[in-house]
């Protein structure tokens, strides 16, 4: 069976040059940090963190807003708690299907991968023609079509800008609260 979701693919940006120049304890020390922050806002966001990748993870959200406002959430505090380094980020909605229950199949998440792949320090690419109705907040820029690898012909991108509009996301409003005893 597929189903419609959007794979959010993102890197820590020249992690392995920061690990050979500063050594492994503070680059473990930053990348604790740029999973902490994943997760903090995976959990806001509604988004799930599918599964780790060295210095990069793929994230799966059900809606694409959601993914979108994760990715660009994401890279705006990872901004300051994984200074200096940056985050490539692939963003590709389409169907998929779920192999054996933990692997995702489809050109989607290959896709957000490549794309990923593509992105330079701080860009998060994704398919121009996915952008028709992007979250308030973030719009799109010029960018050159990649050709991905593994897939037939260039594919036309753009750079998403801009910081999300963050409504709330969380159901404590939708929790009575109750009264003190008279």
């Amino acid at each position: 069976m597929r189903f419609p979701r959007t794979f959010v693919f993102v890197d820590l940006s020249s992690f392995t040059h920061y690990i050979e120049s500063h050594g492994d304890r503070k680059g473990t020390k930053l990348l604790a940090a740029f999973r902490a922050v994943a997760r903090a806002v995976a959990s806001e966001r509604g988004v799930r963190i599918d599964k780790y990748l060295g210095d990069g993870f793929m994230a799966v959200a059900v809606e694409q807003d959601d993914g979108v406002v994760f990715a660009m959430e994401l890279r705006r505090r990872a901004a300051t708690a994984c200074a200096p380094l940056g985050l490539r980020i692939g963003i590709a909605t389409g169907d998929t299907m779920l192999f054996e229950g933990e692997d995702y199949i489809g050109s989607a998440p290959n896709l957000a991968s490549r794309l990923c792949d593509e992105a330079g320090d701080g860009e998060a690419l994704m398919p121009a023609d996915q952008t028709a109705t992007l979250p308030e907040g973030i719009a799109s820029a010029a960018h050159p079509p990649v050709r991905p690898k593994g897939f037939p012909a260039p594919i036309d991108v753009v750079r998403l800008t801009g910081e999300p509009v963050l409504p709330p996301r969380h159901d404590t409003t939708e929790v009575p609260r109750h009264r003190e005893p008279l």
